[in-house]
Order: C-alpha cells, then sequence, then structure tokens
C-alpha cells in the first residue's frame, strides 16, 4: 500500500494544462489544513451498552465434523453399523451410521463433553459455550461459506466484519479495522471479508503470513507478514506526506463537487490509512518482539504443524491489543469425505495448541472479558457414511462455540437429534448467530442498517433472532 507518487514530470503535464505550481501548493495547503473532516473509521456509540468490543473470528473452512469434536451422541455409540433413519438425509440408500472413533471425557467443573481430539482447548471448557444447534441452507462450499460471512448465499452482501466495523468503528487509529489473516482465496475470495455496497472504508484487509522473515523473525517460526509495499523505499516519509497532501487536496475538491461519492471517500481514507500504517504494520507484525515462552505456548516452533494457526493466534491477540475491532483467522482443510481418522487428527492438533494459548493470553490481560471468540465451519458433517472412514456435508446440525465477551462458559445450547444429524431443539440459524454476534456487540441488528437501491439492508437481511440464552 504505498502512498501514490506525483513525479516532476506529472506536475509540469498538469501544470501546462493551465495547473499551475502556486494553485498546487494552494491545494496542498487548505488540504494539509482540513483536518476536521469526520473519520469514517472513528469509533462510534453502540445501540446499547455492549458485552464485547471486538471480535476474533476463526473459521475452519470445509466442514468440521460436530460428531467427532464438540456434539457427543451416546445413542450413535449405540446405532453404530445400522441405517441411518429419520432426518433429511435418511432415504440415502447404503448409508451407514459411524460412531465417534474419539472419547468424550467430561470436562472441567462444568462437565461439559469435548473430544479427546482437542486436550488443551478442554482445559478451557468453563470458557466455552457450545452452541449444537447451529444449521444452515444448503450443504455446498461456496454457497455455505459465503452465507456464513455475509448472511446471504445468493446475492453479494457487505461482510460480517465489514458490517460491524461500519457499525462501530474501530479502536485504532494506525491499523484498518477490519483484517483477515490467510484469508480465504476461493469459495467466494475477497467477498467473504470485502464490503459490497458499503464505502470501501469498511472493507477488510487481508493479510498473509508466510514463512520467510528477518533475523528477529526467526525466533517466532519465521512469522513474517505478507503485506506488499508496505515500505516505499523512493521517498522519505517528508516527501511522501507532501505529495499525499497534494493529492488528497485534489480528491476532497473532486468530493465536494459530486457532494456524494462513496467511493471517493473510502479512497481518500484509504491513502491516509495506507500512510500511517507505513510505521505501525512492521511493528505490530514483528512477532519477533515476543518472548520464548510466549512463541512455545502458541506452538510456533513446535513439530505436529503447529505453526501456521499459531501465528495467526498470536497475530491475533496482537492486533486486538492494537485496537482492531474484527479480526477473522482461517483454518482450511477440514472436508473430509475420506480419511477422517488421519485427518481429522490433523487438524485438530493443528488448531489444538493455538487457540488454547490464545485464550489463556487474553484471560491474563484481561481481555476475554471484552473480546468475543466465535469459532465455526460453513457446516458439519453426517453421522451416517458412504465410506468408512470419512463423513458427508450436513447443513442441517453442526456447532458454533463461543467464548469471552459475555457468553456464558460451560454451556451447551440446542440439540441435535440423537444420532446428530439435524438440530431439532433451540435451532440457531446462521442469521441467528449474527444477530447476537452484533448484540454482544451492543448493535441492534434490525437497526444497523445501510439505505442502498432504494431499501435499508443489514447484514440480517428480514430475519435473526437474538440467542439471549447463551448471555452471562
Amino acid at each position: 500500500m504505498t502512498s501514490p507518487i506525483f513525479s516532476r514530470r506529472d506536475m509540469l503535464k498538469t501544470a501546462s494544462a493551465g495547473f499551475g505550481y502556486l494553485a498546487f501548493a494552494g491545494l496542498a495547503a487548505e488540504q494539509a489544513a482540513a483536518e476536521s473532516a469526520a473519520n469514517p473509521l472513528a469509533p462510534r456509540k453502540p445501540h446499547f451498552t455492549p458485552r464485547a468490543k471486538r471480535v476474533i473470528f476463526l473459521f475452519m473452512q470445509g466442514g468440521p465434523s460436530h460428531v467427532d469434536m464438540f456434539d457427543y451422541k451416546p445413542a450413535l455409540e449405540k446405532n453404530d453399523g445400522k441405517s441411518a433413519s429419520g432426518g433429511p438425509y435418511a432415504r440415502q440408500r447404503g448409508r451407514k451410521l459411524m460412531k465417534s472413533p474419539w472419547e468424550f471425557p467430561k470436562r472441567g467443573a462444568s462437565g461439559l463433553p469435548i473430544s479427546t481430539l482437542l486436550p488443551h482447548l478442554s482445559r478451557h471448557a468453563d470458557e466455552l459455550c457450545l452452541v449444537n444447534s447451529m444449521h444452515t441452507d444448503i450443504p455446498n462450499h461456496p454457497q455455505a461459506v459465503v452465507q456464513m460471512h455475509t448472511g446471504s448465499f445468493a446475492f453479494v452482501r457487505p461482510s460480517m466484519g465489514s458490517w460491524v466495523v461500519y457499525g462501530l468503528g474501530t479502536e485504532g487509529n494506525n491499523l484498518p479495522g477490519f483484517i483477515a489473516l490467510n484469508p480465504l482465496t476461493r469459495l467466494g475470495g475477497a467477498q467473504n471479508y470485502g464490503s459490497a455496497f458499503l464505502p470501501a472504508t469498511y472493507e477488510g484487509t487481508g493479510i498473509s503470513l508466510g514463512g520467510g522473515g528477518g533475523r528477529r523473525n526467526r525466533r517466532a517460526g519465521g512469522g513474517s507478514a505478507g503485506l506488499p509495499n508496505i515500505a516505499n523505499r523512493q521517498f522519505s516519509k517528508s516527501m511522501q506526506r507532501r505529495q499525499l497532501d497534494l493529492l488528497q487536496a485534489m480528491n476532497r475538491d473532486r468530493l465536494q463537487k459530486d457532494k456524494v461519492n462513496t467511493q471517493l471517500e473510502g479512497l481518500i481514507e484509504s491513502y491516509e490509512l495506507a500512510f500511517r500504517m507505513q510505521s505501525a504494520v512492521p511493528e505490530i507484525m514483528d512477532l519477533g518482539a515476543e518472548s520464548s515462552a510466549t512463541v512455545e505456548k502458541y506452538g510456533i516452533n513446535a513439530g505436529g504443524g503447529t505453526a501456521n494457526f499459531g501465528r495467526q493466534c498470536l497475530m491475533a491477540r496482537r492486533l486486538a491489543e492494537a485496537g482492531v475491532r474484527f479480526i477473522e483467522l482461517t483454518h482450511n482443510g477440514w472436508d473430509q469425505h475420506r480419511g477422517l481418522r488421519a485427518r481429522l487428527t490433523a487438524n485438530c492438533t493443528a488448531i489444538d495448541q493455538p487457540i488454547a494459548a490464545l485464550i489463556d493470553d487474553l484471560k491474563q490481560r484481561g481481555m476475554l472479558d471484552d473480546t468475543l471468540i466465535v469459532w465455526t465451519g460453513e457446516f458439519g458433517r453426517t453421522p451416517h457414511v458412504r465410506n468408512d472412514d470419512g463423513r458427508d456435508h450436513n447443513a442441517t446440525g453442526f456447532t458454533t462455540w463461543l467464548a469471552g465477551g459475555g457468553v456464558k462458559g460451560g454451556l451447551r445450547h440446542g440439540e441435535t437429534d440423537e444420532n446428530g444429524i439435524a438440530a431439532v431443539k433451540d435451532k440457531v440459524h446462521i442469521h441467528d448467530l449474527h444477530a447476537t454476534i452484533l448484540a454482544l456487540l451492543g448493535m441492534d441488528h434490525e437497526k444497523l442498517t445501510f439505505r442502498y437501491s432504494g431499501r435499508d439492508f443489514r447484514l440480517t437481511d428480514v430475519h435473526g433472532r437474538i440467542v439471549k440464552e447463551i448471555f452471562a
């Protein structure tokens, strides 16, 4: 995100068109004096007293198997090998129920049953609120992923993170309000963190965490952040500021003529934010500043595949401290039609220690109470199978869990049927989840609207029930 550069040749060309150097200087001075313009990312008051200030959204792409992780079904053990009956998938021939290969010990004082796949996260059972009755509309990855992020699988809509920043602004001045770490590049790609018809200012910023890095980062497993063009190697900061002042003066002059131009407003703010980020980003992304003990706690240098997600979790904590409002982390590869035992074990190992470390870190820093952690996939998986070692897509029942941010810990909310096929009690749709997240942040999902194309739009469309039963 280098700031735009105007060369002497550019200025001469413009001057020859009747816009002399004095006019340029006057515009630059005028822009520099116009800092009283409203900052669209400034913090705003919520509709009511919030329980959480920020969200860390942990997205497991592919459809994690709820019946092997968080939704314990004793009846499924008894029915192992029997034909599936009841539920929307019962008519599929040749489907046999398959019990979970893993045990579900009771964890914590609350006695939450959590699979042996997650020994580290299980330590935080009393912090977790398991929503076992989630359901969505379509069991296909492209539609379900986009619906989880935007509330709609049929139309291009603003992402949840964009709505949050639109409603609340952000507490940090030098970083975007919405950052997606290792964002999805397919299954909707940038649509999952885009702003659609909201002003471009509220779009998420994607940052890839690579394996390279300088000497300071080697202690953190080479956790350098991939944000291209963050440094300007041609011009000093003062020269960039002068050139940016000139460009912004021209932009504001055009905006004054247009009266309303949300794209130009977003461009103006993005240039200013990019200029500030040149100093803030290298510092915040330097995991080498963390202690060896912290790096070890997140599993960044450990074997077993924890390094990638460990870097994301540690970076999420640093971004939360810096005031970023909505932080999304992504872990891919949960689409296990085959090789369930080996692949689900590997996936859980990759995220288990890092997420537990993140919760530990937030608790120790006094941040868990006002940080809402949300873990979910786009849907779950069937307890009945076509292959002996695999499960298929299941949109009718799956588990999302929340922690911190004003939710009850040690709670199981809602139920699927006895085999875990479909949600049957206290059902929670994607729209309900979105409404609940906004409510925990102090926003009324029915009032958080944006006028576009002749009508008011909102994240939950015309749906959404706040699941108040999970509020602490």
